[in-house]
């Protein structure tokens, strides 16, 4: 692993920073692991699951959360069944985060978390160094602070967990790609594309 992402260091003239856990940490206690590195200055930084794809507006995002000065951005997507989720509640009018449901009964929403968030340094202070849910112990503190904010994912999104939705989620990328830069793909004249929407790299 440490060998591969090398060659991408070199490729892109990036540094790469490990940080590893030794045991299980939940979805914040790795932060708090990485705070030397995340808390260094007063720059926002990305944490995303692996197991979503979308379109990634990172730039939007970023620009977005630094624009409003809190501690949290949430990125969301609206669903149809909102009821098999944890759906996100703002506040009327506006993009601040009230609270949480689990699962509702009731309609209450249909934004759920899309597995992508951008903070400022400051949060790393709510986080222990020990095995801690970021949507149970973190956000719910940071949303009664008046200090979470979502953001609205534009297009397509999946959570890609499972090989059968990584391929219906490989499906919707391409899709994606063909609409928005459809000179990435390979022409569908070349013998070896079927159907087109063929992503071929390098």
């Amino acid at each position: 692993m440490v060998a591969v992402l090398k060659k991408y260091e070199v490729k892109f003239g990036i540094t790469i920073t490990f940080s590893v856990e030794k045991e299980p940490l939940g979805t914040a206690g790795p932060l708090a692991l990485a705070r030397e590195v995340l808390g260094k200055d007063d720059s926002p930084f990305f944490v995303l699951n692996a197991d979503v794809t979308c379109e990634y507006p990172f730039e939007k995002m970023r620009d977005f959360h630094i624009g409003h000065g809190n501690e949290g951005t949430i990125l969301a997507t609206k669903v149809e069944e909102p009821s098999k989720y944890g759906v996100i509640v703002t506040q009327s009018n506006s993009t601040r985060i009230e609270r949480f449901v689990e699962k509702p009964v009731e309609f209450v929403g249909n934004r759920i978390n899309a597995g992508i968030y951008i903070f400022s340094p400051s949060i790393l202070d709510r986080i222990e160094l020990r095995p801690t849910s970021i949507e149970k112990e973190i956000f719910p503190k940071m949303a009664s602070d008046q200090q979470l904010h979502t953001f609205d994912l534009d297009g397509f999104w999946m959570d890609v967990g499972q090989p059968k939705d990584f391929l219906t989620g490989t499906c919707l990328y391409l899709s994606s790609v063909a609409k928005r830069n459809p000179e990435l793909l390979a022409p569908a004249s070349e013998e070896y594309v079927n159907g087109g929407n063929v992503l071929v790299d390098p």
